[in-house]
């Protein structure tokens, strides 16, 4: 019997404690081990099949149900009339595994490396906890070594589902085919790097609705037809000591939705284009006027008793404000005591990340652990940026797929905080607005090419944004 369509289970990131919680749930329910056995060694195989084109497979099984869908997939591709064969270092070690391989009718062997065109990892799943040894990791390594095309099922054989943690020979496939549901490896580095293409084998199961998802992309609506300036949204760049960084992110801004920029600066700024307002004077004061719609400080803000104050001054405005930057390295609990914190979002990197926990005495071992526990200490939505990037606001936790690594030049973070900073003036929610920027800073260095400056990725922001309307 074919899985249920269910919506959760395709988006959903899971940690092994979650994953097991499902299986369990769908056999307290009636559907028996086996059978989710079959469901994902057939589905996985399918995919295999599609990318083989009849060349021959080798297919790699570990002594757990993990190897228990390397039977089936092995299974499915003979009976397919597809050149399979089985290499197994040890026997079957659980009874839905045994199963597995005494319904498989493709060779299988215990020993040796054959040579293939195609190779399947079916030696550990999502439960890895410890080191790959022995005749495992020479598998591994000759896998590595080999040219053929790499296919991992569910998390590749030496990594650690919940950490990303390499516990073995480091490889690269060129693709990876979760079973169930998405793992947080899946999604973080430095495992992310290493799994190629990314597919997903639904198998039915029934996931809590409270589960971290893979972000989807977003449908942003043009502005309406009786649309003005204002009503699109007035977003405010507080500039500071260093004046590259804020234009960079109102040059971003601009071309994300919002209807009117204004840069906050005493300095001038020839280099600032014409459509941009640039607009000096008391601060606080400016602040004040009720048609700006967000705030964004941090970027080239600097860190002494000045720029403090402009923090402090952006916060008593009581605007929804985006902190990136310098911002991230004044910001501390009392700063934002008593104000709606709901309305406040920060960009970190990992160094940011850091200096913000230390800041509100809050302790994590991985960057997920450490932005939500930020999340639920302040109320702030937070986005843990990088090439594993990670959102934890009032709807939860959302993962992203890695975007270009091109993105790794100087300037994209304050590019990446006017993009934000911009969709939360138009619309006022900072964890959609976040996501939103997320898709879009991605989707601009796609378009942008190779190579390119913060300055060029910031006036492509534009383009990207048609991508999704």
């Amino acid at each position: 019997m074919a899985p249920s369509s269910n919506s959760r289970s395709a988006g959903a990131v899971l940690t092994v404690e979650q994953m097991a919680a499902a299986e369990h749930a769908a056999m307290v329910s009636g559907v028996s081990e086996w059978e989710l056995m079959q469901r994902a060694g057939e589905g996985a195989a399918r995919w295999v099949a599609r990318m083989s084109g009849g060349r021959t497979v080798s297919v790699l099984c570990g002594p757990g149900n993990n190897g228990g869908d390397g039977y089936v997939i092995a299974d499915f591709l003979y009976r397919s009339g597809i050149p399979v064969s089985v290499v197994a270092p040890k026997p079957p070690a659980t009874d839905t595994a045994k199963k597995a391989r005494e319904t498989c009718v493709a060779p299988i062997s215990s020993d040796g490396f054959p040579a293939a065109e195609v190779y399947v990892d079916c030696l550990f799943g999502y439960g890895l906890s410890r080191q790959v040894e022995g005749a495992f990791a020479t598998l591994l390594e000759h896998l590595r070594d080999t040219t053929g095309y790499k296919i991992a099922i569910d998390v590749p054989s030496s990594i650690a589902s919940d950490t990303g943690e390499n516990l073995g020979p480091s490889l690269y496939y060129d693709l990876t085919i979760a079973l169930g549901a998405w793992k947080r490896a899946h999604f973080i580095m430095p495992a992310m790097a290493g799994m190629g293409v990314k597919r997903l084998v639904d198998i039915g199961l029934d996931i809590a609705e409270d589960a971290p998802v893979l972000s989807a992309a977003p449908q942003i609506e043009p502005p309406a037809p009786d649309s003005h300036k204002y009503r699109r949204g007035l977003l405010a760049v507080v500039a500071g000591e260093m004046p590259g960084a804020p234009l960079l992110a109102a040059e971003a801004a601009m071309r994300s939705g919002a209807g009117y920029v204004k840069l906050l600066s005493e300095h001038s700024h020839p280099d600032a284009p014409a459509e941009l307002v640039v607009e000096g004077g008391d601060l606080a004061a400016t602040l004040s006027d009720e048609r700006i719609a967000a705030v964004l400080v941090g970027p080239g803000l600097g860190r002494d008793a000045k720029a403090r104050g402009k923090l402090s001054a952006a916060l008593d405005a009581g605007k929804p404000i985006l902190f990136d930057a310098d911002a991230l390295h004044l910001l501390d609990p009392a700063l934002i005591e008593g104000g709606d914190t709901s309305q406040l979002a920060v960009t970190p990197h990992e160094g940011e990340l850091a200096q913000l926990c230390a800041a509100f005495s809050i302790e994590g071992e991985s960057k997920i652990e450490r932005a939500r526990a930020l999340h639920e200490k302040t109320g702030i939505t937070v986005l843990a940026k990088g090439p594993d990037s990670i959102l934890v606001g009032s709807k939860g936790v959302r993962f992203f797929n890695r975007g270009p690594s091109w993105l790794s030049a100087a300037g994209t973070g304050d590019v990446l905080a006017g993009i934000a900073a911009s969709r939360i003036a138009v619309h006022g929610d900072p964890q959609r607005a976040l996501e939103e920027a997320v898709w879009l800073h991605s989707e601009a260095a796609h378009i942008a090419g190779p190579a390119f400056t913060a300055g060029e990725l910031a006036r492509t922001v534009n383009q990207a944004l048609e991508c999704f309307l």
